[in-house]
Parts: C-alpha cells; structure tokens; sequence
C-alpha cells in the first residue's frame, strides 16, 4: 500500500517548499522548473515554493551566484523540502594599480593623496538636489520647458516666456520628450537582458542570433514601460513570455 502511494505521489505534481543558502544575497534569485516551463523567485531570506514531479529539473539562477542545476527526487518529492546551497559568482580581473597604492589605514592615506579634495554643497553648509542626475536630453528638455495655457496670463503683465512656446510650435519639445523615453526604455531593457535573458531562455528556446532582434520587439510595445518598470521578475518574465509566443507567431507568417 505504501508502495502503491508513492507511486502515486511520485507521478503527480507537488508544491515544494524550499530554501536557497548562499554567503551573498539570496534575495530575487531566479527558481526554473525547466521541465514544466514555471518559473519564482525567492524572497527576502531565501525561501521559495515551486510544483514540481519527480525527475523535473530546477535550475538556480541569479547574477551573483554560478547557476545550479538538480534533478528531483525521491526524497524530495515525499518531504516537498529542499534546500540548495548556492557558490557565489566571482569574475577575476587581472591587477591594476592606479595611482598611489592605499594601505586601509585613513589617517595614511590621506597625507598621501595630492592635490586638494572638491568642495561639495555639504562642506559650505547649503542645501543641494541629492536625487538621480539628470540626462543630458533631461536637461535640454527641461531648458525647452514646455507650454502651458496659464502662461498666456504672461500677456497681460508683458512676462510671457518664449522658449515653451517656440520649441512647441517648432517640435522641438516633443522631439525631446520622444528622446527622454527612448533613453529610459534603453536603460530598462539593459537591465532586463542582464537580469533574466539567461533565466528567460533556459525555458524557452530562441536562436541566440534572434534574442536581440526579440528584446527590441519587446521593447517597441507601447505598454513595454507599464509592464516592466517597477515590476517582479515574475511579472516582466510572463511580459516576455506572452511577446515571444506573439514573435514566433510573425516568424512563422514571415518564413511561410
């Protein structure tokens, strides 16, 4: 009867509840099950629950550590725990010493630095703008700035500002709003190439010589930025499920 159960159990899917140890960050790493095609990510301690049935294979997957493949098995799939210990990603560079070679010890290496240090907003006691730095097309589109009805008020004071309405009229405005979002979608999409391109296709299979031309499709959809900004991996990894299955569909009419 035992026998018989396991049988059982062993044919079918189960919910495993498992836990990733690593001596880096075991936050957001990538947990494949790449023999049923789902994919999660682990949280904040490392823990993860994915279904799974005997003999599927996960894959481990994360910038920082070396991927790891397991096969499940027996045990695992009649405790539904597993715990994987992840070695962590080191990329060897070769040594360059620039400059003066700094001890660790600060008084030191101080009186050894030449030249005097920059004055900074902090040091003469002044508020200044702490956040992100802006682009330069962030900053031309701000010096355009941008035309709004109340600055028609301007005419009865003689005040009117100029710019706003020049580079409105002449498109300049919207040619630099255009190109604002086309440099945030640049960057967002190399962040998501990095982040789950190997992930991604670990699953599902694209000829590498089409994986960039597939990523600027993705990117070319007008809810690209809704979909993927601020998102889970999970979420922009079912984004990018959903354009590949639309991209081999136009393959397929292409080649036909």
């Amino acid at each position: 009867m035992l026998l018989f159960n396991f049988q059982i159990a062993a044919s079918q899917s189960v919910e495993i509840y498992g836990k990733v140890e690593s001596n880096v960050s075991v936050e957001n790493i990538h947990v494949i099950n790449k023999t049923a095609q789902i994919f999660t990510t682990t949280n904040k301690i490392g823990e993860f629950k994915i279904v799974a049935k005997l003999n599927d294979t996960l894959m481990f997957s994360s910038i920082q550590h070396i991927p790891k493949l397991i096969i499940v098995n027996n045990n695992t799939i009649l405790i539904r725990k597993l715990t994987v210990k992840l070695e962590e990603q080191i990329n060897m560079l070769d040594e360059v010493i620039v400059g003066k070679v700094l001890t660790g010890d600060l008084l030191s290496d101080v009186e050894n630095v030449e030249g005097d240090p920059p004055i900074n907003f902090f040091d003469v006691g002044i508020p200044g703008y702490k956040g992100k730095p802006a682009t330069q097309s962030e900053r031309r589109l701000s010096e355009a700035g941008e035309f709004k009805p109340k600055m028609l008020l301007g005419l009865l004071t003689g005040g009117i500002p100029l710019n706003p309405i020049l580079n409105g009229i002449s498109g300049r405005t919207k040619m630099l709003k255009n190109r604002v979002k086309l440099e945030a979608d640049d960057e967002l999409l190399g962040k998501i190439k990095v982040r789950l391109s190997e992930s991604f296709f670990s699953i599902y299979e694209l000829d590498e010589s089409k994986r960039v031309d597939f990523f600027y499709f993705c990117q070319e959809d007008e809810n690209f930025n809704n979909r993927c900004k601020g998102k889970s991996d999970i979420e922009i990894f079912e984004f990018l499920r959903e354009k590949l299955i639309t991209y081999k569909s136009n393959l397929k009419i292409v080649n036909d």
